[in-house]
Formats: structure tokens, sequence, C-alpha cells
């Protein structure tokens, strides 16, 4: 027996983890010190109504033998798939239900859809980044690549023409630095993608906090990118799903590689290795997209954007340089009089009790730069920029 020894090249603890145990181990030292956490992005609101409802209908539903349901459609209920199509369409993108994919995160899909890749694939991916692109990658033992995110380009690198990548990882409104992309900025990565005949991986978990009508929301709003990309998405922070667990891929017809489709071998994989979301999690995600379900989560969405706007403006009242907060519930700041990430991490938290995330753990490029979350409750979040103003 012998176990892969590419996990052996992974750092000894995922970033999260290393944040929560360097926070126990604070409050055990510190039991009486409150804890304000604007860290990991969880969401602090429950479910809105209309989710709720129909969760609960489709728990009498699954009491009854009538509508009892056992095993479900291996892509996702028909009634979830086409949903999701119609929510393209008010983005002016026309989808099949065939090309969507409900899952059980984006987190889960983006580490899975490597199965149908081989591991001689080179991969592009931006530096600072969410963890899961890069170790995934690594537990593959594929050739991995980085492109420059940087002060100087807003944290948006663009295509580099001496390199040629087969897969390229895109985040937008993007984890950890709040930047989003604009269209001539995308069209440059489709145009890229194209020319190289690689496959983009679009992470667009965070587009439903785009506020700008001009920015895209979904790679398809691209001409051509139905060609060379996977758009992947959650419903965790668009409707406070994360313990609920449910999102969805898109697969376009259009992609096609070695004469092969990838949707094909995408729902191959599927029917293998995953059986399915829960019928009563996706009857709530049904109602996410209804039009009252759009309405109470827009209000949640605009909770937790007001959150990140007092957050940017106290940062730029102190003197820090901002960036996000505007478009997505991350702000990305740079740690002030030389400190680098984890010194900052631990001058928060010792001094105001303040739990953020060293930009170090998203990358090289992230040493200096630190990241907050939105996400909390609002006296929660009143609390930690009082505490800020006062160091």
């Amino acid at each position: 027996m012998k176990i892969n020894q590419n996990y052996l090249d992974l750092k000894e603890s995922y970033l999260f983890s290393l944040v929560a145990k360097k926070v126990r181990e604070y409050k055990e030292q510190h039991p009486e010190r409150e804890i304000i956490r604007l860290g990991i992005g969880d969401v602090t609101l429950p479910l809105v109504p209309v989710v709720v409802e129909a969760m609960q209908r489709a728990v009498l539903e699954m009491g009854v033998r009538e509508t009892f349901r056992g095993y479900g459609e291996e892509q996702g209920y028909a009634f979830l798939r086409q949903a999701v199509c119609g929510y393209y369409a008010q983005k002016g993108v026309q989808l099949s239900d065939s090309e969507v994919f409900i899952s059980d995160g984006a987190k889960s899909d983006l580490g899975n859809i490597l199965d149908i890749f081989s591991t001689d694939n080179t991969v592009l991916i931006p530096d600072p980044v969410y963890p899961v692109y890069v170790d995934t990658n690594i537990m593959a033992g594929r050739k991995i690549i980085y492109v420059n995110g940087t002060a100087e380009n807003g944290f948006l690198p663009l295509p580099d023409e001496t390199i040629k990548p087969d897969i390229i990882y895109l985040c937008s409104p993007n984890n950890p630095t709040g930047a989003v992309y604009n269209s001539a900025q995308l069209e440059s990565w489709v145009a890229y993608a194209l020319e190289h005949e690689a496959v983009i991986l679009f992470d667009s978990a965070y587009e439903a906090f785009v506020q700008d009508q001009s920015l895209p929301t979904s790679i398809y709003q691209i001409p051509g990118a139905k060609e060379c990309a996977i758009e992947f998405c959650s419903l965790s922070k668009t409707a406070g799903f994360t313990g609920v667990r449910c999102g969805y891929t898109v697969v376009p017809h259009e992609l096609v590689r070695n004469q092969t489709a990838i949707n094909k071998l995408w729902l191959r994989r599927q029917t293998t290795k995953f059986n399915g979301v829960s019928y009563i999690v996706q009857r709530g995600a049904e109602a996410v997209f209804s039009a009252e379900g759009l309405k109470q989560i827009r209000a949640n969405i605009a909770y937790y954007l007001e959150n990140a706007r007092l957050i940017a403006e106290t940062l730029k009242d102190l003197g820090f340089w901002v960036v996000g907060g505007e478009n997505s519930p991350y702000i990305w700041l740079k740690c002030p009089d030389g400190m680098n990430s984890w010194q900052f991490f631990d001058y928060l938290l010792a001094k105001a009790g303040i739990v953020g995330t060293p930009g170090a753990g998203f990358g090289a490029n992230g040493e200096g730069f630190f990241r907050l979350s939105a996400f909390g409750d609002r006296n929660d979040v009143l609390e930690a920029l009082a505490r800020l103003r006062s160091l």
C-alpha cells in the first residue's frame, strides 16, 4: 500500500483551521475577553422565511407515502435546475437545464471537477487566492503557475502571454480581496483561454453581492465563454446556506476538448461519485429563485453590504489602503506600520479582541495584507469598529 505522496506537499494546517486554533488558545488564556469574529466568511442572518416555508412543506411531503421521495435525479431535480436557468435568463444568459448540475456547494465541485482533467495539465492560479484552488491541485500533483495580483493592478491580474496554461482559475467578486473584474477584463481572459484551448474554472460564489450593474455576474455574459468556461456558484453566501449546503455548477454543451464534451464527462463523474442533494434542501433552494425569495435574500445581502460599507469607510478614515467592500462582502486592507499578516492578526486579537484573516494564508502576494468579512452581526461590527478607532 502506498499513500498519495502529494498530500505531504500540503501545508500542515488549512488556513482557517490555524486561525481557529490561535483564537481558541487566546480565549483559553483570556476567558474574560469578548472576541469579535470578522474572519471566516460564515453568515449570521437566518434563512429567509420563503425558504424555511418551502423546506417545511418538503419535510411534510417526506412523511406521506404518496409524496415520499427516495433517490433523486442525479443532476439535481428538474424543478431546481430549471429555476437556476430562469435566474440566468434574468442576466441575459440562456442555459439548458441539462447544463446545470446541483451540488452541495461550490467548494466541493471546485475540487471534484479536477477528476475529469489529466494530472498533466498546467494550472494557472491568481495569487492571492482561495486556498482550495491550490490545495486540490497539489493533492493531484499538477504543475501550478501563479499570476500576480498586486495593489498596483487592484488585485485583478490579467493574462500573461508568456504562460500557456491548460486550466485557469478565476474568482469574481474575488475571495479574499473583494475585487471584481469588469467585462473588458473578463473578455481578455476568455480570449486568452480560447487561444490556448484552456478551460476557465470560474467561481461566482459572491455574484449576488455585485451592485454595479455595469459589472458582469457570470462568465457567460462574455461572448465565447461557453466554449471555454465552467461556472461554479453556491447558495452559502447568496442565501445563507452555509449550514444547509447547496450550490450548482454550469457545464455548457459547447465546451469540448479532445473531441469530447466536458458536460458528458462531468455527468459521468457525478453519477458515479455523488448521490445528490436532499429533496428538502433542493425545495428550499428552488424558493431562493422565486420572485419573493430573491426579494428576501436581497434584503439580507443589503444588510451585509452595509456592514462592508461601514468597515471600509472606517478603515479609510483611519488611513488604511483598502479594496473591496462595495460589490463584495470582503474588505482587503494593507497592514499598518510594516507589520506582516500574522503580526497584524496577533495585534488585533491581543489589543482589540478582533479576529480577521491573515493575507499570507491566501498566497505569497497576500503577505502584508489582511481580510475582514462583513458577515457579522451589525452590533458586533459596530463594536469592532469602535475598538479599531480606539487603538
